[in-house]
């Protein structure tokens, strides 16, 4: 284009491209210098980084991951074995302390007292909450950690028993109870009547009907005559109204009829002592710990 066929802005009096759009016209500005430097400072920092820092993919595989090494030898890899290792000196210096106490003791030691806890916590949330929930208060055929109600007790000790060795797992040891289907023994009418009965632990209805004599019966032997529940069988408490499986007369028909069994597994199998007893002063401290 000619010096006489150039355009320019009427407006600004600067040069247009040529293009335009609905009336609109291009000019033809330079970038403004301050760009132009920080384009420039950028090209030279990208490429002092390559230089210095991990940066190209090589078919060599000399750096980390096949990628190369760069003149620093810094890697983020590196760097978290750094900070790994500097976890795990800090947390020996209380798991040695912590492995060789008693509960009673670590109870009594504010610090390995803390440290069980937040371990315990690490360790819930990884392998528990799944089921138990991230606060513990589990959900329907799941335990509610928070309240007081224990099939085995509720103590550190037995805590860290149940959880080393399960509830109806694959351990040799596994905490084991079943009831009976009763739907195979027992008429509608007469599971209906024990239904009845097992609601008068909590609704203090007073209820003297058969159920009664049936429940002495037929369950007694496991939930105690009063209903209260036998640990040593692991049989639930049933006049405490904590329901496992829903406490309408519909949900105790169906657990008497065909009962659920849930099955927790052997951690012994999948962590280590030490977080073990770490999870069962991190329950304990939930709040439905017994002493």
């Amino acid at each position: 284009m000619s010096d006489n066929n150039i355009e320019k802005d009427d407006f600004t009096g600067v040069e247009t491209t040529g293009h335009e759009w609905d009336g609109i016209k291009e000019l033809n500005n330079p970038a403004p210098r301050w760009w132009l430097i920080v384009l420039l400072i950028s090209i030279v920092w990208a490429i002092g980084y390559w230089v210095v820092y991990p940066a190209w993919p090589t078919l060599s595989g000399d750096g980390e991951r096949g990628g190369t090494k760069g003149k620093l030898g810094w890697t983020q890899y590196e760097q978290l074995k750094e900070s790994q290792a500097e976890i795990v000196a800090r947390r020996g210096a209380y798991l040695d302390r912590f492995n060789a106490a008693s509960f009673d003791e670590i109870r009594d030691d504010e610090e390995l007292y803390a440290f069980a806890v937040a371990g315990g916590a690490s360790a819930f949330k990884d392998n528990c909450a799944t089921c138990h929930g991230t606060g513990g208060s589990g959900s329907a055929g799941y335990p509610n950690l928070l309240d007081d109600d224990w099939l085995w007790g509720g103590d550190v000790d037995t805590i860290h028993e149940t959880i080393r060795v399960g509830i109806r797992g694959e351990h040799d040891e596994t905490r084991y109870s079943e009831m009976p289907a009763f739907g195979d023994m027992l008429n509608t009418k007469e599971i209906s009547d024990i239904s009845d009965y097992v609601l008068s632990f909590t609704s203090g209805s007073g209820y003297d009907g058969p159920g009664k004599e049936l429940f002495e019966q037929q369950c007694a032997a496991c939930h105690g005559m009063d209903g209260t529940g036998i640990r040593d069988f692991g049989a639930p408490n049933l006049a405490d109204a904590i329901w496992f499986y829903g406490g309408t007369k519909g949900d105790i028909m169906s657990q008497i009829r065909r009962p659920k069994h849930g099955v927790m597994p052997a951690w012994a199998a999948r962590l280590d002592e030490s977080t073990i007893r770490q999870l069962a002063i991190y329950v304990h401290s939930l709040g439905g710990g017994e002493e």
